[in-house]
């Protein structure tokens, strides 16, 4: 089993992935992107660098003996003219510019490709942890109700419609409406702004309409930031007002399953998979 080094930026994939390495024994090594990783993170053997110490990165990885790496974790775009890199990461600095000018996927693969030059296998988070994406069908006992579906449609229209331009992964749909789009803010904050409009166009705790959805975009490597939901996605989904969330199966990462399943259950929402749109 070849010995991972986790890049590790914020939210809670990180930490999960680790703790499954731990559970399961498989040799893992942390890199922590100061700024971004949590302190959960910081009882694992690892490292904490900047955002610009690629060659520190690389270092530490071949002195742990990782020949794997996953990116996992939010890391937002840096401001290229401020990094503090080392000599490594001023080297790759033309080439993320020029990728990130074609949008964050393309800055994704130019990251991956970094990796793979030094010699690195990289791994998507589903490859690390099995069972970690969204299956087909419903996720627990809830389903959408018939009112349900037309905004299970739109939402992911939307979601894939965004997609296609990379700008985010995420849309909201109420009654044919499509309330709110996902861009650089994320889906929590996403969520919120619908909590805050009008209960008129949004659901309500008593009676629960719309949908979010979350789609991976089209041809997007799906070894790094593919979308992911969890429990306090569900929180933010039910604040909101609306009724269930949809994704893609096997393209939506699921934090914590179990969790979330329980939570969609207690709260009364549908968490749904739908077939994944051909190429």
């Amino acid at each position: 089993m070849a010995k991972l080094g986790l890049i590790a930026g914020g939210g809670a994939l990180p930490a999960a992935l680790a703790s499954h390495c731990a559970i399961a024994g498989r040799p893992f090594f942390v890199v922590r992107v100061r700024g971004f990783a949590g302190p959960e993170l910081a009882g694992y053997y690892g490292v904490d660098l900047g955002l610009g110490q690629l060659g520190a990165a690389l270092a530490a990885l071949r002195a742990a003996g990782c020949q794997a790496v996953c990116m996992a974790g939010i890391i937002g775009r840096p401001d290229f003219g401020a990094l503090r890199a080392d000599a490594r990461g001023l080297a790759a600095i033309p080439g993320a510019i020029r990728a990130a000018a074609a949008g964050d996927d393309g800055l994704l693969r130019f990251f991956v490709q970094e990796f793979e030059k030094e010699g690195f296998v990289v791994e998507g988070a589903h490859q690390v942890m099995a069972d970690l994406t969204l299956p087909l069908g419903p996720l627990g006992d809830r389903e959408p109700r018939e009112e349900d579906l037309a905004d299970v449609g739109r939402a992911l229209m939307a979601a894939r419609a965004i997609g296609r331009l990379d700008i985010g992964q995420g849309a909201v749909s109420c009654d044919g409406l499509i309330l709110a789009l996902e861009a650089q803010e994320g889906t929590d904050a996403m969520l919120s702004r619908v909590a805050d409009l009008s209960p008129a166009i949004r659901g309500a705790a008593d009676r629960r309409r719309g949908v979010l959805a979350k789609a991976a975009k089209p041809g997007q490597d799906t070894r790094v930031d593919l979308p992911a939901i969890g429990p306090r996605t569900l929180e933010g989904a039910a604040r909101a007002g609306l009724a269930g969330i949809v994704g893609e199966a096997g393209r939506l990462i699921i934090v914590d399953r179990d969790a979330t399943r329980a939570l969609a259950q207690e709260l009364g929402l549908f968490v749904l998979g739908v077939a994944a749109e051909a190429p």
